[in-house]
């Protein structure tokens, strides 16, 4: 088994998983903050290192670590993380999987429902004593509408549950990546097509798809041109898989009705970024996973990913199995 003593939290993780490194006898190295450059000399000596979303795991950031046998994401999404690099350093890369999918689910549904029943609006109008608000019959309702999902996976396809058996939505879908077996558990109320027909007839739209270099700007100026003037564009997977400006152009133009973010291309939100000015949208800083269940679960699943490693076992959610096959590893197989 691998000898893990010390493990690096280049942020602080919740005290039910610090709980569990505890009762293993691990040494907790704290970071003091989460920049790379007081990381970097941190992971002299480190085995194993628990991650969150705030830093980028780079090669460079990498090189720095002389023992260094796994990275435990805290999340599903591993895009802070260089995997090649650390697949042929013969760093194993974890994440966890399903675990947010409700967290995030929920959450869409909120900016969903906050923007179809203008509620941002209907709150300030009340606070200004504009009770009359009420007669401009503003916001709508979703029963009948069309629901376009791109990514059917755990969050995409429990969001298009929801909406099509509890709202009465109809559901369009669109996931080039999904195997003919899986599109079967959709048969008879998801309708595949392709992303122009989505985004054309769908009166909301809802993004559910990893930044990947085959992603990145994915949807962009001629997709926003499709889609229907009063329709709605949520994002809660990462703000990359957007063209960012070209959505902000869109907004300023008032050529769709809204659009509910939870990512973006650079986070923190830069102070200056338009989308803070604008009126039709509602942004949130990358916090739908982060309810206060889903971080303690999380962060307890990334610890027993590290321990089940220490005990010589294979843990759930490995990013690069092929990392197996190195030379380093050869010597301690998981079973």
């Amino acid at each position: 088994m691998v000898s893990i003593k010390r493990i690096l939290l280049p942020q602080p993780i919740e005290k039910e998983a610090l709980s569990l490194l505890e009762a293993e006898n691990f040494e907790i190295v704290l970071a003091p903050d989460k920049r790379a450059e007081t990381v970097a000399p941190l992971l002299k000596g480190v085995q194993a290192v628990i991650l969150r979303t705030g830093i980028l795991f780079s090669k460079e950031l990498m090189n720095h670590a002389d023992d260094l046998w796994i990275i435990s994401r805290t999340g599903a999404g591993v895009d802070n993380v260089d995997v090649s690099a650390a697949t042929e350093m013969g760093i194993l890369v974890t994440c966890v999987l399903g675990t947010n999918t409700h967290s995030v689910v929920e959450h869409a549904l909120a900016l969903i429902f906050a923007l179809a029943k203008h509620l941002p609006l209907m709150d300030r109008e009340v606070r200004q004593n504009n009770f009359d608000i009420r007669f401009k019959n503003l916001p709508r309702d979703l029963k009948g509408k069309t629901l376009g999902v791109i990514g059917l996976g755990r969050i995409g396809s429990e969001l298009a549950r929801i909406c099509h058996h509890a709202i009465g939505m109809n559901i369009l879908g669109y996931d080039p990546y999904l195997k003919s077996e899986s599109m079967a558990v959709f048969r008879g109320w998801v309708d595949f097509c392709d992303m122009e027909r989505l985004f054309r007839n769908s009166d909301v739209i809802s993004i559910h798809i990893p930044l990947l270099p085959g992603t990145k700007k994915i949807i962009g100026a001629r997709e926003f041109g499709w889609m229907k003037s009063d329709a709605l564009l949520i994002n809660t997977s990462r703000g990359g898989v957007l063209d960012e400006e070209a959505l902000i152009q869109c907004l300023r133009g008032k050529r769709i009705a809204g659009a509910g973010l939870d990512v973006f291309a650079q986070e923190p939100l830069e102070q200056d970024n338009p989308l803070k000015k604008l009126d039709n949208v509602i942004l949130t800083p990358h916090t739908a996973a982060l309810t206060r269940e889903c971080v303690i679960t999380l962060a307890m699943e990334a610890a027993k990913a590290i321990i089940e490693v220490l005990h010589g076992k294979r843990p759930q959610g490995i990013v690069n199995p092929e990392v197996l096959a190195h030379p380093r590893w050869q010597g301690f197989p998981l079973s």
